[in-house]
């Protein structure tokens, strides 16, 4: 089973990006890097939250990344994310396909 594998951490990535073209430069740089397994672009969201003090609302894309790698990841995004502040938010994948988590 996936828990019985060499405590590796598989997780899954959140991340925005301000367009779908964003999203795939950032995909294309975190697959090159090795620092994913697949990157899967939801092109288009409604994305509200406070920004200084009001709410704001915008169109973004989400990147939504499988690694075991989450370091590397968070490194390629915060140096290449057009964003001050990206989105960065790692889940801990507890259970899945065994074949799909040997990426």
């Amino acid at each position: 089973s996936v828990r019985n594998m060499e405590r590796i951490v598989h997780r899954v990535v959140l991340c925005t990006c301000p367009s779908k073209n964003v999203a795939a430069e950032l995909a294309s740089k975190l697959l090159a890097a090795n620092a994913a397994a697949c990157i899967n672009i939801v092109p288009s969201i409604t994305s509200m939250y406070y920004w200084e003090g009001k709410v704001a609302t915008d169109e973004e894309s989400l990147m939504i990344i499988k690694t075991t790698s989450f370091d590397q990841v968070k490194t390629q995004i915060e140096q290449n994310h057009p964003y001050d502040v990206p989105e960065i938010i790692a889940l801990d994948i507890k259970d899945g396909n065994e074949q799909y988590l040997q990426w």
